[in-house]
């Protein structure tokens, strides 16, 4: 399946929607785990800002990948980001969209902040 590398370098990127585990089966409650390492994965919601629009990206990142407080308006760094076009069957209907994947989110909360004063 073609994977398409997403450059993130001049987007602002923040956490939506904190970490959630990602379910692959929901009739089951069966966990999705990453096929190469075992990991659970998570999903991350973010608002990713770029070229003047703003878009809700649900990114799949393993549980490993998530580093520091993603709280809802932390800004964050996503790192391996690709986005990965999809298309199914679902009861007859042809479903189709862009499902995106990164190594890691981590948080640029406390390297934003700069130093204290005292």
């Amino acid at each position: 399946m073609r994977q398409i590398p997403v450059d993130t370098s001049s987007a602002v990127v923040m956490v939506a929607k904190s970490p959630q585990v990602k379910v692959r089966d929901r009739r089951t409650g069966e966990i999705a785990t990453d096929t190469e390492s075992g990991a659970k994965l998570m999903t991350v919601d973010v608002m990713f800002a770029a070229n003047e629009e703003v878009e809700i990206l649900s990114i799949t990142v393993p549980e490993p990948g998530i580093t520091g407080e993603l709280s809802m308006g932390t800004p964050v760094a996503l790192t391996g980001l690709i986005a990965r076009p999809w298309e199914n069957d679902f009861n007859g209907q042809k479903r189709h969209g862009i499902a995106f994947r990164a190594v890691a989110v981590t948080s640029l909360a406390g390297a934003a902040a700069g130093p204290k004063a005292a």
